[in-house]
């Protein structure tokens, strides 16, 4: 694993002042995921993304993915197809000492629930499906099982110290083909009032939060490499470490 210096500890403090309240105790990073959905129907691919709502105390009024924080019993819920075998394995490295597979697949999970509550794409196979969990009760209404083995894990980053909230967030893509049911009304949750399908470069013109933005740089990097996002790509970690925030490469 190669790592890049990119800023200073004072210097993300002042950029990221702009996403969200800085200060809080000491805490540990939750894991959290992200999925950031890509749509190639009209040539250019484009990313959805939506715009958090005012009040919410973790970056309120900035455009983001849909993407959360992980319950472990996600890990719990039955699955059309599992996670690719290399991106599992690029999940579980990453997941440090405390990997294992129902956790990497609760992980992945948790971006496809919030992508549901948030945006109302249920991603999936057309299937009956049934479950106990009132979080996932809305794909057994509809038909649809969940999978996972489109999924691409694309980076990994981890929310600096001195913020309200800290979050150990994986950012996933998969493209919009890979959705088997789209709600008219959008998710269940308030969470995103609007949502934007945008080109990359016109993505980057939203309010969006400097993670986000890194987050856009290094997704159209790797489809310029590899346009079809096929596994085995190269994954950036960001983390601060030694009072400097750096870029990994697994």
């Amino acid at each position: 694993m190669t790592t890049k210096h990119i800023m200073t500890r004072a210097e993300v403090d002042k950029a990221e002042s702009k996403d969200f309240a800085l200060g809080g105790k000491p805490m540990r990073p939750r894991d959290a995921a992200t999925l950031i959905m890509l749509d190639r129907s009209n040539g250019k691919p484009h990313v959805l993304l939506g715009k958090r709502h005012e009040k919410h105390a973790f970056m309120p009024g900035k455009f983001v993915f849909p993407g959360g924080r992980t319950d472990p019993h996600d890990g719990q819920i039955a699955v059309a197809t599992g996670l690719h075998p290399e991106e599992e394995r690029k999940l579980l490295t990453l997941a440090g000492s405390r990997a294992n597979a129902t956790r990497a697949k609760a992980i992945a999970m948790s971006a496809v629930r919030e992508t549901y509550e948030e945006a109302g794409l249920l991603i999936g196979k057309k299937a009956p499906f049934s479950t106990n969990r009132p979080a996932w009760e809305g794909f057994a209404q509809a038909g649809v099982t969940p999978s996972l083995s489109e999924m691409r894990l694309v980076a990994r980053a981890v929310t600096p110290p001195g913020r309200v909230r800290r979050f150990d967030t994986r950012f996933f893509s998969i493209w919009r083909d890979e959705v088997a049911v789209e709600l008219a009304d959008g998710g269940p949750t308030n969470e995103l009032q609007e949502l934007v399908w945008l080109p990359l470069p016109q993505a980057r013109d939203l309010d969006i939060p400097m993670i986000t933005r890194t987050i856009l740089d290094e997704l159209e990097k790797q489809l310029a490499a590899n346009p079809d996002l096929e596994p085995g790509t190269p994954v950036p970690y960001f983390r601060m470490l030694h009072g400097r925030f750096v870029r990994a490469t697994l």
